[in-house]
């Protein structure tokens, strides 16, 4: 799509906005022994599962006793939504990495939802953020975890907007459309050979539908 840079993005690069607009703001930041908490129980969640998972396995895991795994944590399905939590941040980061790199909102957008899906190709990632989460924590308190990720979604389609890359409308339903995270959650879980296939195809059907996106005069 030949479009002049300075024209729709007004001669600014993305790096020049704030990026810390488009990172979640999460409350509760992880200190001190939580971090080898979590480490020791994202390291089983990844390779076991939720339900293969124990709150002994994770303390021993840790080298802590499962008392103090209670001190912190009112047991496994806490100890796993502060495991996915981290996990949705990291994600963020990622993509907000990815945004940052590119001089117009709307390449931006697209370079952090390609990023998402890549760095969603993990196995592990896959199975705390995609497999197990709805059946460990339910859909409504993954929405909520969520919700700052999204919220990061949302002001990049009205920086894009902004830039007149695509014309205004509303937010929520263009988020939900373009969102890299309901692309992620059609995928299968297949063979790592498959997964490759999977996102070279999503990633090209999602260049696509950015492009129809960014062409529709509204």
């Amino acid at each position: 799509m030949a479009v002049d840079d300075e024209s729709r993005s007004g001669g600014r690069g993305n790096s020049d906005w704030d990026v810390r607009d488009l990172q979640p703001h999460a409350g509760g930041a992880l200190r001190g022994d939580h971090l080898g908490a979590l480490a020791a129980a994202r390291r089983l969640f990844a390779a076991q599962g939720y339900a293969g998972t124990s709150l002994d396995a994770i303390a021993a895991e840790a080298g802590v006793t499962k008392g103090a795994l209670y001190h912190h944590f009112d047991g496994k399905r806490d100890v796993f939504r502060a495991v996915y939590a981290a996990e949705q941040e990291r994600l963020t980061e990622i993509e907000s990495a990815a945004y940052a790199r590119k001089r117009d909102p709307w390449e931006g957008f697209h370079a952090a939802c390609l990023a998402f899906l890549e760095a969603s190709m993990d196995p592990g990632v896959q199975r705390i953020t995609l497999l197990d989460v709805p059946g460990a924590l339910g859909w409504e308190t993954m929405r909520q975890i969520e919700s700052d990720s999204l919220a990061m979604t949302q002001k990049g389609l009205r920086r894009a907007m902004d830039a007149g890359w695509i014309p205004r409308r509303p937010v929520e339903p263009w988020r939900s459309c373009c969102s890299a995270r309901s692309a992620k959650r059609q995928w299968p879980s297949p063979a790592p050979t498959t997964r490759k296939v999977a996102l070279r195809e999503t990633a090209s059907e999602l260049r696509r539908l950015l492009d129809a996106l960014g062409r529709s005069e509204g």
